[in-house]
């Protein structure tokens, strides 16, 4: 018998999911195309651009999730096109039949239309975004330690992140901590009183999503690193080295974005209703409408609750619909109507660096060390593999012990400043 053909396009946490609950399906031919070869765990994308960790303790190649199934092929390919009525994919030039289809590509950073701030405002979404912003940031301190005018040095010291979400949060708190320890440390001509780390946000609150407590108590936090949060302020315009605001202008050397997502164009092919993000809404089964074998998921995917209210694209939303459709796949001879697609929210949580974190889960409000823990414990145990849970700890726990950050190495990706 003729084995039923599923591909899955995105290897993130949605795409892989589904995989991994099918591969078992002997029936089934499992195809998975991924522009990069691996698996990235983007939740610690923000401690990679800060020197706490290396690419390889976050990413882990696909194709050695699945050791031994000879019927699961994963191929690094973008895919291009879709066709709905002909059931293929677009793949090199190349037409690829399915049976069904999973999409799961992800998402990248929004300009808001403003495109051209990219180049000065990195975001952080892969790990060529986290490995140029970290090199960014040490050949910064490297110029800056050069530098005996501190007029001069001014702009290599300040540090600008645009977006309070939990990215921007993440990544103010971490490089708060990294630059001064390190200047502390390892440099002798400048100051760690130098160093100024600014968190721009258009909003009235950092970490909007979160109850207005944890939110209060993320800006203490944030404020007693010394980060200066600047709320209820618009970016006007990006430049070299210049962010302009509606409180003010600042010369910086490290800007980075971290104020919206989009969904990829590539869900502009199944010529479908896309909301203002650029995902494609999508029916109560994770399907879009009309075609009950073509299924989006994570980040790419407007589903809604009971409630009536969007769910957010976080990495729990992915796992969970790609469980989900790939159990409907299994079940694809049923005759029973399939339930809707329930998701199960299990809490959320932010780092706000060395034993700051806050966290809700299950209704419970924590902050403070008591979040940190659990934070730390719950993306070391959602890590692919089982190196990567000993790497991350054994860093962690040496930063704790030593405030050193582990990856401090230039390798010339960015030699121009």
């Amino acid at each position: 018998m003729e084995k039923k053909k599923v591909i899955i396009v995105g290897g993130g946490f949605g795409g892989l999911t589904a995989a991994k609950e099918l591969q078992n399906e002997q029936d089934l031919e499992i195809v998975i195309y991924d522009r990069n070869n691996y698996h990235l765990f983007q939740p610690l994308l923000y401690q990679v651009a800060t020197a706490a960790l290396s690419p390889a303790d976050i990413a882990a190649p696909i194709r050695s999730v699945f050791p031994n199934r000879d019927n699961v092929y994963v191929y690094m390919e973008e895919v291009t096109g879709i066709n709905k009525t002909a059931q293929t994919i677009t793949v090199s030039g190349v037409d690829r039949h399915y049976n069904y289809l999973i999409l799961a590509p992800g998402s990248r950073h929004s300009y808001f239309g403003k495109d051209a701030w990219e180049q000065h405002a990195p975001g952080i979404k892969n790990l060529d975004d986290a490995l140029h912003i970290r090199e960014n940031l040490l050949y910064s301190l490297e110029e800056a330690e050069k530098i005996n005018i501190p007029a001069e040095r001014k702009k290599f010291l300040t540090f600008v992140i645009i977006g309070g979400g939990p990215t921007g949060v993440e990544m103010a708190a971490a490089i708060a901590e990294t630059v001064r320890k390190s200047i502390e440390s390892d440099y002798r001509k400048i100051n760690p009183s130098d160093a100024r780390v600014i968190l721009i946000e258009a909003g009235p609150r950092v970490l909007a999503s979160y109850v207005p407590q944890l939110s209060e108590k993320a800006l203490t936090d944030l404020q007693g690193m010394g980060v200066e949060i600047l709320l209820n302020n618009k970016v006007l315009n990006i430049e070299e080295d210049m962010v302009f605001t509606e409180l003010g202008n600042f010369n910086s050397r490290n800007i980075i974005w971290a104020a919206g997502n989009v969904a990829s164009p590539l869900l502009k092919s199944l010529d479908v209703e896309l909301d203002r993000a650029g995902r494609a809404i999508v029916t109560p089964t994770l399907s879009i409408p009309g075609f009950d074998n073509i299924f989006v998921v994570g980040d790419s995917a407007h589903s809604i609750n009971k409630s009536g209210i969007q769910l957010p694209g976080v990495a729990q939303v992915a796992m969970q619909g790609g469980a989900y459709v790939a159990k409907l796949i299994k079940n694809r001879h049923s005759v029973q109507e399939p339930k809707p697609f329930h998701y199960i929210d299990k809490g959320s949580m932010a780092t706000i660096g060395r034993n700051k974190a806050i966290a809700e889960i299950f209704g419970l409000k924590v902050s403070g060390y008591p979040a940190w823990l659990i934070w730390s414990l719950i993306h070391v145990a959602y890590l692919i593999t089982f190196r990567s849970r000993i790497r991350v700890m054994a860093e962690w726990i040496w930063y704790y012990l030593t405030f050193q950050r582990g990856i401090k190495l230039i390798t010339g990706r960015n030699q121009q400043m």
